[in-house]
């Protein structure tokens, strides 16, 4: 499926969709209610973004996607295997070089040869190509988070959950890695779909379609570039 321009207001399919969240509730034992009859729809590949401070639910929505949590109430359909991709990547970076990570994440069903050969491709596509065998120490923090993406793809993830992921790097840094993963959901080959959340509103002309989360509750979809012409200001205070 060919990632498509998003005409709006969009009015997705849930039959269809890669991701349908329906009415889905959750309170911590704290008392606070994180999500409150939330709905989500994602239709298809693309770069899918959500915008709000901190507080307003999108790390307990992210968990309840890739199946860390359970939701309490509603309902979550995805048609595709989830990944996470954490704001700091050593905290999902575990082996000494850039190679053996990206095979670690892999079935070791497969052939030796095979697994080599497709981390070598993930090396090239996100731009790593030369760094194989590097230590993963050495690497830059740009480069550790395209490298943490790399592993998503290696698990054959279909949907990623990219939780603040710019939100250690440089400003030179955080351009690549939006750059990257815009790049790879408009794959004419194998279109991938992402779903990313952030507080900075500069990041939302990248997207395919954005919306703000406010009160454990998402607003539609619209263009990113007029939801940050919308909200203004630059970010969002937690």
């Amino acid at each position: 499926m060919a990632a498509s321009v998003q005409a709006f207001p969009l009015i997705p399919d849930t039959s269809t969709a890669e991701l349908s969240v329906e009415a889905v509730s959750h309170r911590w034992p704290n008392g606070q209610q994180a999500l409150n009859r939330c709905n989500l729809v994602i239709p298809g590949p693309g770069l899918w973004m959500l915008v709000g401070s901190n507080g307003s639910g999108k790390s307990t929505l992210f968990r309840l996607i890739s199946g860390l949590l359970e939701p309490q109430s509603g309902r979550i359909a995805c048609r595709s295997k989830t990944a996470l991709v954490f704001q700091n990547p050593d905290h999902q970076l575990l082996l000494p070089s850039c190679g053996s990570d990206l095979m670690l994440g892999m079935d070791p069903e497969r052939p030796q040869q095979h697994r080599l050969s497709t981390a070598r491709g993930l090396l090239s596509q996100l731009g790593l190509a030369q760094l194989e065998k590097r230590p993963i120490h050495s690497l830059s923090g740009g480069q550790k988070q395209r490298l943490a993406i790399a592993g998503a793809l290696a698990s054959d993830a279909g949907l990623l959950l990219l939780d603040e992921p710019t939100a250690l790097l440089d400003p030179s840094s955080q351009a690549t890695v939006l750059t990257t993963v815009q790049r790879l959901c408009k794959d004419p080959a194998k279109p991938i779909t992402a779903l990313w959340i952030t507080h900075r509103l500069g990041e939302l002309a990248f997207a395919d379609g954005a919306a703000r989360m406010q009160d454990g509750r998402i607003g539609p979809w619209t263009r990113g570039t007029e939801l940050q012409r919308r909200l203004q200001g630059g970010t969002f205070e937690g």
